[in-house]
């Protein structure tokens, strides 16, 4: 037993500095290249989507990108046409964004390029779902094998997990209705899980470290809740109880932002942990190139060792906040579904409900 976890820990650290030298050598060449070294330039690359799925300096996978113009009509090619700013029929990638491009390679302002590419992140996403399905119908397999017998396999690892969220989440923040939402809640905590930890491998897209992806999944719990709100909610939010009246001004615009606040909320705490993690970590590794612009390459390789410590910490942070953030997710989202179809509302603020006689 302790064997087995001595291995599993010193794969988890190998795979964490697998990282470090991906990165070294990345940026190493880029700095060669374009002068002096710059650490937002640097971060800016790794965190930002792109049309390429690049892994490591000279190691990118090219991805489908799909363009539709009003006087061309829908066009498909490859991103690597288009990388290190070439120009591929009449098309130009600029920081970040395709363009049609002038016979003297001027952006056409005049076109308006729709673009509907796989994208590094849409790849991503599209990974982590087949990574779900794979994963899940496997577990379901092995219930079907395994009726009155104990979980063997990815089967006994995932149980607890399924098992945690029914238990500690679904259960006691949404009551009785609880089965209803069980299967958004347990798609809503994997999905983030296994695309935080797809986040933390050399090459891995940010995926919800972007803010698009963590509006959609807030919007998606923000639609499941009001729409699931029983009169008990909608009367809260248009008249709270036990309000005098003469407050009612107040309250009730406070109570309507709030609907929108905790969507909100959810999108940025989400974005916000993900996104910042990332940068720390790329900020620690810029300090070996910072430093060997300021007192050469001795001075780089001598903080090296104690950079490469801080982040082999930070990324074990990072692995405890991939769970937390879709943990911290799906428990808010549960309370915030639990507090539209609780049938006594009011009985959050013990007011209007006196509870069962105890006794009878």
């Amino acid at each position: 037993m302790m064997r087995s976890l001595i291995f599993k820990i010193s794969l988890c650290l190998a795979l964490l500095v697998s990282t470090l030298p991906a990165v070294m050598a990345q940026e190493t060449h880029e700095s060669a290249e374009h002068g002096e070294f710059n650490v937002g330039d640097m971060i800016m690359h790794h965190i930002k989507d792109e049309h390429g799925w690049e892994l490591a300096h000279g190691l990118t996978i090219p991805l489908p990108v799909i363009l539709y113009t009003q006087d061309r009509g829908l066009e498909v090619f490859s991103s690597s046409h288009i990388m290190h700013d070439e120009v591929y029929n009449g098309y130009k990638e600029h920081e970040g964004d395709i363009h049609r491009v002038t016979a003297t390679g001027e952006i056409d302002e005049s076109v308006k390029v729709w673009d509907f590419s796989i994208t590094k992140n849409v790849a991503s996403l599209l990974l982590s779902a087949i990574i779900l399905l794979v994963v899940f119908f496997s577990v379901r397999n092995g219930y079907e094998k395994n009726k009155g017998r104990a979980p063997k396999g990815i089967q006994s690892f995932l149980e607890p997990i399924i098992l945690f969220v029914r238990d500690e989440i679904a259960k006691p923040n949404i009551g009785p209705k609880y089965e209803r939402y069980l299967p958004y809640l347990l798609t809503l905590f994997f999905f983030i899980l296994i695309n935080n930890l797809l986040g933390l491998l050399p090459g891995g897209a940010n995926l919800t470290g972007n803010i698009a992806v963590t509006l959609v999944l807030a919007v998606i719990s923000f639609l499941i809740t009001n729409f699931s709100g029983n009169k008990h909610y909608w009367a809260h939010i248009i008249k709270p109880t036990g309000v005098p009246v003469a407050l009612l001004p107040i309250m009730i615009p406070v109570e309507i932002v709030g609907v929108f606040m905790k969507p909100f909320s959810l999108m940025v705490r989400l974005f916000a942990n993900i996104t910042a993690g990332h940068i720390i970590i790329l900020s620690l590794l810029g300090l070996i190139f910072i430093a060997r612009n300021l007192g050469g390459t001795g001075t780089g390789l001598a903080v090296s060792p104690l950079v490469t410590v801080f982040a082999l910490f930070m990324n074990g942070i990072e692995l405890l906040v991939a769970f937390l953030q879709a943990f911290i997710f799906t428990l808010l989202t549960s309370m915030y579904i639990g507090s539209a179809v609780e049938e006594h509302h009011e009985a959050d603020h013990g007011i209007g409900y006196e509870g069962a006689d105890p006794h009878h």
